[in-house]
């Protein structure tokens, strides 16, 4: 069975950081490239960055290139964002979810595996 199960969330003021985790079971990142997806308020829910099975090439949307950074540990099952220089914007419910392989350019959820969510909120 797989699961994908998020943490990390919390508050932050404008410019600060967080480190969101998924950790998943049932399967390994060798095997499924991991997306990371985020719904912010009176928008859908969108890609934000993923990282692709074996060696991890990675991807960013612009909105969040050169402050985000994906990465992941396969020994402990987990994947990582590190989220920098976060804006008011950034605020909202992210979700870690197996994708499509290679997922540059194009983060889209497959076989509907998807956590429940983490909330980030900014705001000073």
């Amino acid at each position: 069975q797989f699961q994908l199960v998020e943490s990390g969330g919390g508050w932050k003021q404008p410019g600060g950081s967080l480190r969101l985790s998924c950790s998943v079971s049932g399967f390994s990142l060798d095997s499924y490239a991991i997306g990371w997806f985020r719904e912010t308020p009176g928008k859908e829910r969108e890609g934000v960055s993923c990282i692709d099975r074996g060696d991890g090439d990675k991807f960013y949307e612009n909105f969040v290139k050169g402050r985000f950074t994906v990465s992941k540990d396969g020994s402990k099952s987990t994947v990582y964002l590190q989220m920098n220089s976060l804006k008011p914007e950034d605020t909202g419910v992210y979700y870690c979810a197996i994708v499509f392989n290679p997922c540059r350019g194009l983060i889209q959820a497959y076989g509907g595996y998807w956590g429940r969510g983490t909330l980030v909120t900014v705001s000073a």
